[in-house]
C-alpha cells in the first residue's frame, strides 16, 4: 500500500517548493527601478455591473500621487449601475481627467471590446489595466510603472488578496491566497514567466500596437492570459510588483462560487491544458486522506503540516491578508471543495461570464454562436 502514499509525497514536495519559492519572492520580484520621470499613465477601466464597494475601488485610483494620468471607464451599457458611481467620481474630482466611453462591441469576449475602444481614445504612452472591482494602495501607480524604466520588461502585474462578506466568498478568498497565490510563487520559480493577472496589467501602448492591439485577443476567454503570452513573445519579460491588491468578492453564495470557479477553472484548462491536468498533484489534502486511508499516517501528517505552512506563510506574509490567520483552519475543507472544481472543469465547455454563457473552443477561443 506504500505506493499509496506517492501523490501525498509529490503534493508536499510542491508545496515545499513553495515555501522555497516565498522566500525567494522579495528578491525575484521586480525591483524598483532608478528615479526617472514618471511616464504619463492611462487608465483603462472595463466595467459592467456595480462591483461590491466599487466606489472605494475606483476611488483608490482617483487619489494616487502620480504625476498625470487619466481614468478612462468603458462599458457596452449606457444604464450601467456602475455609471452612477463613475459620474460622482467626476464630481468629486472635477480636476481629474476621467472620462466616461459607452462603447458599440460585437466581440465575443465583450470585456475586451470595450478595452479596445478604451485603448483607441486613451493620450498617454503608458497603459494600465484592472478588473474594476480592483482597491489599491497609495503609492500603487509608481510601484507599477517603475520597473518599465528597463527596456526588457514589457508588462509588470501583481499578486492581489480578496475580500468576504459570506463563508463562501470566504472560502474562495482562502483558495486565492492558499493554493492559487502559492502557484503562481512556483511558476515563477521554475521559470514559467508567460502569464499575467487581471489584478493588474501595465504595458506600453507600442506592445500593445506590435501584438495587433486588442482586436487580436478578443475572442479569447481568458484575455489576461493572452496579452501577457503575447507580450512575452516579442522578447519582453514579464515582472511582478512588489505590491499587492486586493478584490471584493462580496457574500456570494455557495452556487455563485462554485460558478464563478468552475468559470475560472475550465478557462485554465482551455488557456493552459499542461499545467491544468498537472495542477492534480497539488490537491494535497485529497492525496493525504488516501495516504491515510493506506495506513501511511505520518506521510499524511507531515504533507498536511506542509501545506498548511506553506499557505499562511504565503497568505498572511506575502499577500498580508490577516484573514488567512483567521480562517487558515478552512484550508482542509477549502482543498477538497477545490478539487471537486477542479474535477469539474475538467468536463464541460460552457463558462458563465457575469450574465452570459460562454462556449468554449478547446484553443480557449470564444464561439461566436452559443448554439454551436
Amino acid at each position: 500500500m506504500i505506493w499509496l502514499a506517492i501523490p501525498a509525497l509529490a503534493a508536499g514536495a510542491y508545496y515545499c517548493l513553495a515555501i522555497v519559492a516565498a522566500a525567494t519572492w522579495r528578491t525575484r520580484s521586480a525591483p524598483a527601478a532608478p528615479p526617472i520621470p514618471a511616464a504619463p499613465l492611462s487608465i483603462l477601466k472595463p466595467v459592467h455591473g456595480r462591483d461590491p464597494e466599487f466606489y472605494q475601488a475606483i476611488l483608490s485610483h482617483a487619489v494616487q500621487d502620480y504625476p498625470e494620468f487619466e481614468i478612462l471607464f468603458g462599458t457596452n451599457n449606457p444604464e450601467d449601475p456602475a455609471l452612477p458611481e463613475i459620474r460622482r467620481l467626476q464630481r468629486e474630482f472635477p480636476a481629474r481627467p476621467i472620462e466616461i466611453v459607452i462603447a458599440q462591441t460585437d466581440a465575443p469576449n465583450a470585456k475586451v471590446g470595450v478595452l479596445a475602444e478604451l485603448a483607441a481614445r486613451a493620450r498617454y504612452p503608458l497603459l494600465l489595466v484592472n478588473d474594476s472591482d480592483i482597491v489599491v494602495e497609495p503609492g500603487y501607480f509608481r510601484a507599477v510603472t517603475a520597473p518599465l524604466a528597463d527596456p526588457a520588461i514589457g508588462m509588470v502585474t501583481c499578486l492581489y488578496r480578496a475580500a468576504a462578506g459570506s463563508w463562501p466568498s470566504r472560502s474562495e478568498a482562502l483558495g486565492i491566497a492558499t493554493e492559487f497565490a502559492p502557484s503562481v510563487l512556483v511558476a515563477r520559480l521554475l521559470g514559467v514567466a508567460e502569464f499575467a493577472l487581471g489584478s493588474t496589467m501595465v504595458f506600453r501602448a507600442e506592445a500593445l500596437r506590435r501584438i495587433g492591439g486588442f482586436p487580436a485577443i478578443a475572442n479569447f476567454i481568458a484575455d489576461d492570459y493572452q496579452l501577457g503570452l503575447r507580450i512575452a513573445k516579442l522578447g519582453y519579460r514579464i515582472e511582478f510588483a512588489p505590491i499587492v491588491v486586493e478584490t471584493d468578492l462580496g457574500a456570494g453564495s455557495w452556487g455563485e462560487t462554485w460558478r464563478h470557479q468552475l468559470r475560472w477553472s475550465r478557462t485554465i484548462r482551455v488557456s493552459r491544458p499542461s499545467g491544468y491536468y498537472g495542477y492534480v498533484v497539488t490537491h494535497a489534502t485529497l492525496w493525504s486522506l488516501v495516504a491515510l486511508a493506506a495506513g501511511e499516517w505520518p506521510v499524511a501528517a507531515a504533507v498536511m503540516a506542509t501545506r498548511v505552512c506553506a499557505g499562511i506563510w504565503i497568505g498572511a506574509g506575502i499577500l498580508r491578508d490577516p484573514k488567512v490567520l483567521r480562517d487558515f483552519w478552512m484550508i482542509p475543507f477549502r482543498d477538497l471543495f477545490g478539487f471537486a472544481v477542479w474535477a469539474g472543469g475538467v468536463f464541460g465547455d460552457t463558462v458563465q461570464w457575469r450574465d452570459r454563457a460562454l462556449k468554449l473552443r478547446p484553443d480557449g477561443r470564444i464561439l461566436d454562436d452559443p448554439r454551436l
